[in-house]
């Protein structure tokens, strides 16, 4: 498979995973305003190449605001959006604008961004509608056309019935063409807006993207392989899932027992309709494709394992231990996406329980998969991938993700003596491991990293602070208090930025 010149498979690298929420920020989360574009000086003047992030989608109190619960998988998420730069667009007054009252403590505050910034961006919203929206909004519209009509639809919609779309009347439900006629006129106005809204996320984007690239960092991002039930991509595309006469799925996702949970995890998703995505040309997979390559210079496409076989749970289930394999076309699939988009810049979640033919499918295409160093050091199999000597080129190492705990947390709390011991054997400190400050412990971890065979290493901005247990990401199978890590402004300006750029450029990472 042909490479973009951004791929991680040509040369040496490295970058830092933060998500654009993490950063600070006074309406609640993060945003894709100054901060943001002051992250990116501070990777570029340090070598880094990648800044990695999560997905973008908008999320919901109701999936605990975990960005790979959306309720649609191509649009953007309007808390996302910077306040700062509206007002500097003339969009706001700042008399409109009362300063954030968030105080960063930790945690991002989800509802507080959604009662702070949602006004605020529907009046930005009204305003350029009435100013008129242009010929740039005309071609976005036309661009996005395959899914920003059902997304606007949907979210009037939603908004109308405050219901998840399965629970509307019978004919906007089965989205009967008169039913859909009708919302679509009576809702106009709301469906306008949300078109808006998401061409400022898009403006707004493509400044921080150009920003970036300004400073030689590329952006890396993230595409769940499933969908919400409770989306516009299944509610608009029933057809392309496994649900059955009365829209409700017959099969739900997950992964059997692994690592992260005894019982394995059931995220509950509809799978896919994998023999009619084949009769549509996968159509569906080349426009969400499509999106994200717009937005992004490199992707990781989340449970690669899932495109050549998915665990398909029977619907209800308490977990997912009950479930069985079932075969993806996978090949077609990608020959298909590969014609259609040409050149991809990918790399394969390729974590957990790997079998042969996952293996075989990304080597053929030459795909670099994953490696995590908190995997390396549980037992003393020589044949482990994620043991430092045993590391691939083309790869993207990881001392842990954002669904691991965080190096000082995995340090004091999940290695154990032996797990040390084998540790130790990979670092070059003159003292011993053990009795170092936990700071240190830390960044002989990231030299660690750093100094992989694999070609590109992504360091969590949480490890190069040293941060515990309380400042991890995700806890997978955890229901409740994920997603919500937050820098405070202290802790962002004591970023070892400098630091990070020397020992990558020791390492050959420049």
């Amino acid at each position: 498979m042909p490479h973009s010149e951004n791929s991680p498979a040509d040369a040496r690298c490295a970058g830092v995973l933060l998500h654009i929420t993490s950063l600070p920020g006074a309406y609640g989360c993060g945003d894709l305003g100054p901060c943001a574009r002051q992250f990116a000086d501070r990777l570029g003047a340090s070598g880094q190449r990648y800044w990695q992030l999560l997905p973008l989608n908008p999320t919901t109190a109701g999936a605990g605001y975990s960005p790979y619960f959306s309720i649609s998988s191509q649009s953007g998420n309007a808390l996302l959006l910077s306040i700062e730069d509206l007002v500097a667009e003339g969009l706001l007054q700042p008399s409109e604008v009362s300063p954030g009252g968030h105080h960063n403590a930790g945690a991002a505050d989800f509802a507080l961004a959604r009662e702070a910034k949602l006004p605020l961006i529907r009046i930005a919203a009204d305003r350029l509608r009435e100013a008129g929206t242009g010929e740039a909004f005309a071609r976005f519209v036309q661009t996005n056309a395959h899914w920003l009509e059902d997304h606007a639809l949907f979210t009037a919609l939603q908004d109308r019935h405050q219901a998840p779309w399965y629970e509307w009347p019978e004919a906007l439900k089965q989205r009967e063409p008169t039913a859909i006629a009708e919302a679509t006129q009576t809702l106009a106005e709301e469906i306008e807006r949300e078109k808006v809204v998401q061409f400022l996320f898009h403006q707004q984007w493509e400044r921080l993207r150009s920003h970036c690239h300004e400073q030689g960092v590329q952006l890396f991002g993230d595409i769940p392989i499933y969908v919400h039930y409770d989306s516009a991509d299944v509610w608009a595309n029933t057809d392309i899932f496994v649900l059955d006469e009365s829209l409700r799925p017959t099969l739900e996702s997950g992964v059997p027992p692994d690592y992260f949970s005894a019982d394995g995890q059931l995220w509950r998703n509809p799978v896919y309709n994998w023999e009619r995505l084949k009769e549509t040309g996968f159509a569906w997979w080349k426009g969400r494709l499509s999106t994200q390559f717009h937005r992004f210079d490199l992707l990781r496409i989340d449970h690669f394992r899932g495109l050549i076989q998915f665990w398909a749970v029977p619907a209800g289930s308490a977990n997912a231990i009950h479930g069985e394999w079932r075969d993806v076309p996978f090949y077609e699939l990608f020959d298909a996406v590969r014609e259609h988009l040409g050149a991809m810049s990918i790399v394969a979640e390729d974590l957990g329980t790997i079998t042969p033919d996952v293996i075989e499918a990304r080597d053929h295409y030459h795909i670099p998969g994953m490696i995590v160093l908190q995997f390396a050091f549980n037992d003393d199999n020589h044949d482990n991938p994620y043991v430092p000597d045993n590391h691939s080129e083309n790869a993207v190492a990881y001392l842990g993700t954002h669904d691991n705990n965080t190096a000082r947390g995995w340090l004091q709390q999940e290695l154990d003596d032996r797990g040390w011991e084998r540790l130790a054997r990979h670092t070059k400190s003159a003292h011993s491991l053990r009795e170092l400050p936990a700071e240190d412990q830390v960044r002989e971890c990231i030299e660690l990293l750093l100094s992989s065979r694999a070609n590109t290493a992504i360091v969590c901005a949480q490890d190069l602070l040293a941060l515990p247990k309380t400042a991890r990401m995700n806890t997978p199978g955890l229901e409740a208090g994920n997603w919500d890590w937050q820098l405070s402004p202290e802790q962002f300006e004591a970023l070892p930025m400098a630091w990070l750029g020397e020992r990558s450029h020791a390492h050959g990472r420049c």
